[in-house]
């Protein structure tokens, strides 16, 4: 039997060229005194943030903006960002940019005006309801985090990622507009379209993946594999950038209700420490950890070199592992990602305590199909500084 409650997504998802214009609607339903935009120097660079405040004039609602986001956002950002927030007395909040735009926009969404801020960072509270009215305006195709309800900070006192996990780090629409991403570099657009077949593929297969979850990750590899080269190599494409904000999209939807698993697991603590971004991180682990993990699923890999055209092993499913890892290995050279840990300047003497960290990542590494340990773990991050299996 199956069963289709619990299913999480925001409240109102709106998608398509042109999509921006409706964020107007949304606020104007709230009736908000005055509204506050986060995102980052590069989107405001780009003009997208003045875009949308020309979007909102129509409003006729104060706006303060705050744009100091660059790179991977740690708690301690998140709590400057919520006492900006407390002081300037918005009631509405905007994100619009990246991953971390969108993490530390509903993260303050969700957290303002709350105490003790440390106790939710720690996971020790859980956040019960979100603050104040939140809406979310990706500029990438690969977090997802417009649709998730988890957001990643670094945790700089340790030195490691780590998420908040609560539903009301959904926000009450999330508005996807591809023409929002024909800005994105090529670099930026093949780390975070990878991030979203990561996504996809690990949801897939994860222990806590349904019919319906399957649904979403299964057609996200699939634009995936249609439109990654194309937007990477011919960002101008509006057609590419939109089955990617689609992949994007699907991937984050199953990703938020089945999970993810050991290639994030071990990202982590290379973000943590080495602040390796997360969509590159994700990418460069990606073939080296189904390489192990991919023993336990082979029907799960038939199916997954199906979506991505790379062949049809229904009658030599021994062979659907090393097609998907040769797949995920060509990937990093045909959107010239970086193919080792070396190249990335992880220093070898780390590795045993990058693989300690990840081991204790259980709310991810339980989620995968293959329990891997400590040592295992190890195994994975000595292949990938390589850059090539033993």
């Amino acid at each position: 039997m199956m069963q289709f409650n619990d299913f999480q997504i925001p409240g109102v998802i709106r998608f398509g060229e042109g999509a921006l214009a409706t964020i107007k609607d949304e606020v104007l339903s709230k009736n908000p005194s005055k509204l506050f935009i986060i995102s980052d120097k590069g989107v405001e660079k780009a003009g997208l943030v003045d875009e949308l405040k020309k979007v909102l004039e129509a409003c006729e609602t104060p706006i303060e903006t705050m744009t100091d986001i660059a790179g991977e956002p740690t708690f301690s950002l998140v709590e400057e960002t919520i006492k900006t927030l407390n002081q300037s007395k918005a009631d509405f909040v905007i994100g619009i940019g990246g991953g971390s735009a969108l993490d530390v926009a509903k993260a303050s969404a969700a957290l303002q005006d709350k105490h003790d801020l440390e106790s939710y960072f720690s996971g020790k509270k859980t956040i019960e309801n979100r603050t104040v009215p939140c809406v979310l305006l990706p500029t990438t195709s690969g977090t997802g985090a417009e649709v998730t309800k988890n957001a990643i900070f670094g945790d700089e006192s340790e030195g490691v990622k780590r998420g908040i996990v609560s539903p009301a780090l959904l926000p009450d629409a999330a508005i996807v507009d591809p023409e929002l991403t024909l800005s994105c570099p090529s670099r930026v657009t093949a780390a975070s379209g990878v991030d979203a077949f990561t996504h996809a593929i690990e949801s897939y297969i994860s222990t806590n993946a349904t019919e319906q979850t399957r649904i979403y990750s299964e057609k996200s590899m699939k634009l995936f594999a249609e439109h990654i080269t194309n937007a990477v190599h011919n960002g101008s494409s509006i057609e590419a950038r939109t089955g990617m904000s689609w992949a994007s999209l699907l991937g984050g939807v199953s990703l938020a209700n089945a999970g993810v698993g050991a290639v994030h697991a071990m990202a982590y603590p290379l973000g943590g420490t080495y602040h390796i971004e997360h969509g590159v991180a994700n990418a460069l682990l990606m073939p080296f950890v189904f390489k192990v993990i991919g023993k336990t699923c082979t029907d799960d890999m038939v199916r997954v070199a199906s979506f991505v055209e790379i062949g049809d092993f229904t009658s030599s499913k021994h062979q659907a592992l090393e097609a998907v890892v040769h797949y995920l290995l060509q990937l990093l050279k045909d959107l010239n990602l970086p193919t080792s840990l070396k190249e990335l300047g992880v220093e070898k003497a780390d590795l045993p305590k990058l693989a300690e960290q990840a081991s204790q990542v259980k709310r991810l590494l339980s989620n995968t199909p293959y329990r891997l340990n400590a040592d295992q773990i190890l195994g994975i991050y000595e292949d990938a500084y390589e850059g090539g299996f033993k």
